[in-house]
């Protein structure tokens, strides 16, 4: 049997190291408290049970509803005069509070990262809102409000549906019965176009 040179010792050395170096990384990544990157690729256990990526984007949505929807708030407290529209910027206050400690808790124990400032689209609705006339204000704001609660609805329900988690199906249950009790006070403000939200023109 031939003799191996020294340079095939070498490689064959490089080899055996990189792979007892990469086989931790691979172990880790499938293991609770992965780091962020590793945490958005693919499903991992915790001890609250399986976070899929369905569990990480309801958790993430939440976070920036809450990102978009209380300054919202603030905005018809600040700007309209009918009681209705006011009732509801109230329940979208205290609904979104609540609802962002939930998330950031729930975040924290997953080691899920949460943005801090509202996506592109979202700030485009803040900005209707600023953009409108008094007379437009409470209908824009109505609306844009209704729309975003009615699609993220059915995504709250599935997760809550299709989950293993404990945790997160706790906060879908939350979630959800917000989103409803939004939903409700909005369309009570009689400012809902739900012809434009069907076709999808808001």
């Amino acid at each position: 049997m031939p003799r191996l040179n020294g340079s095939v010792y070498a490689s064959l050395a490089l080899v055996v190291t990189v792979g007892a170096l990469a086989f931790p990384m691979w172990s880790y990544a499938d293991r609770s408290g992965t780091a962020q990157a590793n945490m958005a690729a693919s499903t991992v256990n915790t001890q609250w049970g399986p976070l899929t990526a369905s569990d990480r984007d309801l958790i993430i949505r939440v976070r920036l509803a809450g990102l978009w929807e209380l300054p919202a708030a603030e905005k018809a407290m600040a700007r309209s005069k009918s009681p209705e529209v006011r009732e509801a910027a109230d329940h979208l206050i205290v609904g979104h509070k609540d609802l962002d400690e939930r998330v950031r808790a729930v975040a924290s124990q997953m080691g899920v990262e949460l943005p801090n400032v509202p996506n592109e689209q979202q700030q485009g609705f803040l900005a209707q809102m600023d953009n409108a006339t008094d007379e437009q204000f409470d209908r824009v704001w109505a609306n844009l409000l209704r729309s975003a609660h009615g699609k993220i609805f059915p995504a709250i329900g599935q997760v809550r549906n299709m989950t293993e988690n404990t945790l997160v199906r706790q906060l879908a249950s939350d979630t959800n019965q917000t989103v409803l009790d939004h939903i409700t006070v909005l369309e009570k403000t009689g400012q809902v176009d739900f012809d434009a939200i069907a076709n999808g023109t808001i």
